[in-house]
């Protein structure tokens, strides 16, 4: 039995395509307008006087060759590039380089501009959309326009998504991921389209990370431990390390990505809130105790130090329990006089 090769598909790379400027071309191009009408309006002034001349016919048809072929591929071959836009070249069907740089040029005629996918997640890229005044639908305003890569830095903002974090809670969370297009050929060519691929890719990139880590770090044991709410610089520059390296065959330079929302699920949200006002509560209370012992412990050693009155041990326990009352209670002390002896 023959062993079969499969062979391996290779990246795309990007070719910067050289081309020369347009403007002598388009220059030349008006040239030969006015002279092929010229020509055709001297070939007819001629045949209408000599109907057999040669020369006239020669000049006619001239004049109309102009129109049907030469001035095709000159107009054909004219491009326009904007800031931040290129176009990805094929020539019957072969990628042959990408056109980069603002500027008027012109290219093999028979090349034509790879077209960019429609993309469901994001407005069309490369794609003007104007508002018709008369009627007010929206329509595409030229075929080229669609073929326009745009290379600006974009903004991908997901819609909310409910994930797990590191203890299994339920979080609803959404990043927005700051973008842009750093090989043109990988982006037509290796994946069918990007901004989709990266929408997905940035989705599954996000559940990766916020599995690694707790909502927030409440407990003592845990206060350096790392969590989504207190340490948002370093899962977002996990998080782009991780969208980056899957992104990487789209030709996509990942430049940040960040939370832009971050909160318990509904179904929890309630019990959640109790747990954090439970947890203030106790530290408060700590607080409290600790700042009123040490009162307590002031109070009576001023007493001593002063000789205003001789406690034994029974009063001592009376007076640190009305003071610990009084400091320590939520509502005001009613204080009570005592006219007789305390025994």
């Amino acid at each position: 039995m023959e062993n079969e090769e499969v062979a391996l598909k290779t990246p795309t790379q990007e070719i910067i395509l050289k081309a020369r400027n347009g403007m002598p071309i388009f220059l030349l191009m008006l040239l030969g307008i006015v002279l092929s009408i010229i020509a055709f309006i001297w070939g007819i002034f001629i045949l209408n006087k000599e109907s057999h001349s040669v020369f006239g016919g020669i000049l006619l048809g001239l004049g109309i060759f102009y129109w049907v072929l030469p001035l095709w591929l000159l107009i054909a071959g004219l491009k326009v590039i904007h800031p931040n836009e290129a176009l990805v070249m094929t020539l019957f069907g072969k990628y042959v380089g990408t056109l980069k740089g603002a500027g008027f040029y012109y290219v093999n005629p028979f090349m034509t501009a790879a077209p960019v996918a429609k993309s469901n997640t994001q407005e069309l890229i490369g794609s003007d959309l104007e508002m018709d005044a008369a009627a007010g639908n929206k329509k595409a305003t030229a075929n080229s326009a669609k073929k326009r890569l745009s290379l600006k830095t974009m903004a991908l903002s997901n819609n909310k998504q409910k994930v797990n974090d590191k203890l299994g809670n339920p979080i609803m969370i959404s990043i927005v991921v700051i973008w842009r297009i750093q090989d043109t050929a990988k982006a037509m060519f290796d994946v069918d389209n990007f901004v989709d691929y990266l929408s997905i890719q940035s989705d599954s990139a996000l559940r990766n990370i916020v599995r690694l880590y707790p909502y927030d770090a409440t407990d003592d044991e845990d206060a350096n431990e790392k969590s989504l709410r207190g340490s948002s610089l370093e899962v977002s520059a996990r998080l782009a390390e991780e969208i980056q390296s899957k992104v990487n065959v789209a030709g996509i330079e990942i430049l940040e990505a960040k939370i832009t929302h971050l909160a318990y699920a509904p179904e929890i949200a309630a019990a959640m809130l109790q747990r954090q006002q439970a947890a203030a509560i106790v530290d408060a209370r700590q607080l409290i105790v600790e700042g009123a012992v040490g009162m307590v412990e002031m109070a009576i050693e001023k007493l001593n130090e002063k000789d205003v009155v001789d406690l034994d041990e029974e009063r001592k326990a009376a007076m640190v329990s009305n003071l610990m009352v009084v400091l320590c209670g939520n509502r005001d002390a009613q204080p009570i006089v005592n006219s007789g002896s305390l025994y």
